[in-house]
């Protein structure tokens, strides 16, 4: 579904992805694992066309090289992003969220799919509130939901997890094992808990300072690699 090859990007004079490669293959949940700073969300911006690399290849659904497209274009071709922060709009009603995603759906349709109100409930339930008045945990579904509503074929989420309660950390990952075995989606998730990469994944990458380091199905990934790359 993705192929990454030879990738290098730069801030300024600093390197910062490093002849980088990573494949995600269709209909998995590939993680995107390493330490603070080794470049992964970087790598999520330069897929998403936020970040522009000096050099290498991004290949989407085999035929579709990304790295010449405009921003705007990956939604269309059917990617969804979730960002870290999740940038949700807070004045906006949690309906009104959902829609802005359908402003960049291939088909032009403007109707919130019902699968969204299925997988997230609480999103039916509080439509008509300001996005800024949930919780964070909600916060984090509405921003999943309104990556959801162009029906993408890859969605990609920048640390989901990230300072929100363990109840609904787990819902997540149920929602992404739904969304793969149900519905055919691929996923490629940023995420540093060792637990919910094994539990929610079937494959691992690991970055170092911008490197490529390890790779491979989930059940590969060893006390070694993670004492090596992953511990503090």
């Amino acid at each position: 579904m993705l192929k990454i090859d030879q990738l290098n990007h730069f801030y300024g004079e600093s390197h910062t992805l490093w002849d980088l490669y990573l494949d995600v293959p269709q209909g998995k949940c590939t993680c995107v694992m390493g330490r603070n700073g080794v470049g992964k969300t970087t790598l999520m911006k330069c897929i998403m066309g936020e970040e522009t690399p000096k050099s290498g290849s991004i290949e989407f659904a085999q035929d579709v090289e990304l790295t010449n497209r405009k921003m705007e274009d990956r939604p269309r071709l059917g990617i969804g992003y979730v960002p870290q922060g999740r940038q949700i709009f807070p004045l906006l009603t949690v309906e009104e969220n959902l829609r802005t995603g359908l402003a960049v759906r291939a088909d032009g349709s403007k109707k919130i799919p019902e699968r969204v109100y299925e997988l997230f409930p609480v999103l039916k339930e509080m439509k008509n509130r300001r996005g800024g008045d949930l919780s964070g945990g909600q916060q984090q579904q509405l921003a999943i939901g309104r990556a959801l509503v162009i029906e993408p074929r890859l969605l990609i989420l920048d640390e989901p997890g990230e300072g929100i309660q363990p109840n609904i950390v787990a819902q997540i990952g149920e929602v992404i094992r739904k969304l793969i075995d149900e519905d055919g989606l691929t996923v490629l998730l940023v995420e540093q808990k060792l637990p919910f990469a094994r539990k929610y994944a079937d494959r691992f990458a690991i970055l170092d300072r911008g490197r490529p380091v390890a790779q491979g199905e989930i059940t590969e990934l060893s006390d070694e690699l993670i004492k090596k790359h992953l511990t503090v």
